[in-house]
């Protein structure tokens, strides 16, 4: 009878000449996929110096934790370990592969242990991204309200305009925005929560600075200060002045709408705005009239993404401030 030749620990060599043909082929890269499950062994039985011992504490078979051992060393193509009888000790390449091996699995372990607790259903964490406008007053009140009932989940909080949102949603960056236009797009899913209606933002001392509503065809001739081009709000400001005939000329390009109503304070221009959370000293605020002249705001996911107990809470809870997600608003809607 032809026995396999063994180890000196009696672990056995299962040369199975298919696998050793698969690893020969392997590009080193994919190395990972072959060593990473039997690292956990290794690191183990270095530390019991027993594999019997380090089976028992890993609650696996020893003739399990004999063949990864095997393996490993076969696919290192060295010694990891010297053996003893029935105890081992590291060799110098052993030392030096468990030193990388204990903080990769460290790393595992933490990215673990984070994981588990993001997706906590009393404390975990929601990716939440919103417009530049709601940060003042919207943002806060609805987390506020929402940690009423759920006191110990956190949030991640990005604000930007809906293109860059929409992209972080789609890499996984983000669990869920408030944005305006309301997508639509086959890979997410969007709901229409309210809308603001958009007002005619012109100095003090403007011409029009006595009027209460305005048609936007009557500032056809005015220098207007806008978003720059890729934000929602300057595509509905364009769409809007092309119903009303005209295209705007404009003087200024910006980021935030503040920054905006600041540049119309100091007679730069005219803008076409939301309102904003306090009011500003230095411009009147014009109705506009004779056209739907608002913003959509509504909130997005990506479609078959799965959620989080506190993702989808929170996704719950938005969902219900449908029509109502800017009444606090102090200046209104």
């Amino acid at each position: 009878m032809v026995h396999e030749p063994r180890s000196q620990t009696g672990l056995s060599r299962n040369s199975d000449t298919e696998e050793i043909v698969a690893l020969a082929e392997l590009d080193p890269e994919s190395w990972s996929a072959i060593l990473a499950p039997r690292l956990a062994y290794f690191a183990a039985v270095a530390r019991a110096e027993h594999v019997t011992r380090a089976a028992h504490q890993l609650q696996a078979p020893q003739s399990t934790v004999s063949r990864a051992l095997v393996r490993l060393e076969r696919d290192l193509g060295v010694d990891l370990f010297a053996r003893h009888g029935r105890t081992v000790s590291l060799t110098a390449a052993g030392r030096t592969f468990l030193a990388t091996v204990e903080r990769a699995l460290g790393e595992v372990e933490r990215a673990a242990e984070s994981v588990r607790a993001d997706a906590d259903p009393e404390s975990g964490k929601v990716a939440f991204g919103f417009l530049h406008t709601m940060g003042s007053e919207t943002v806060p009140s609805l987390i506020r309200e929402f940690r009423a009932d759920h006191p110990r989940v956190r949030f991640t909080l990005v604000q930007n305009y809906g293109e860059w949102m929409l992209e972080h949603l789609r890499s996984g960056e983000l669990d869920l925005c408030l944005t305006s236009p309301v997508p639509d797009a086959p890979d997410l899913v969007a709901r229409r929560l309210d809308e603001q209606r958009l007002r005619l933002v012109v100095p003090e001392d403007h011409r029009l600075a006595t009027r209460k509503r305005i048609r936007l065809a009557e500032a056809a001739d005015e220098t207007f200060i806008m978003l720059e081009p890729g934000y929602g709000l300057r595509r509905i400001t364009d769409d809007l002045c092309a119903e009303a005939g005209f295209r705007p000329r404009i003087a200024f390009e910006g980021e935030e709408a503040e920054t905006l109503r600041g540049l119309v304070a100091v007679g730069l221009g005219v803008a076409l705005l939301p309102p904003p959370a306090v009011p500003r000293k230095g411009v009147v605020e014009l109705t506009v009239t004779g056209q739907r002249a608002v913003r959509e705001i509504g909130v997005a996911w990506l479609k078959d993404h799965p959620d989080t107990p506190p993702v989808a809470a929170f996704k719950r809870f938005l969902l219900t401030r449908k029509g109502r997600l800017l009444s606090f608003s102090p200046a209104g809607v």
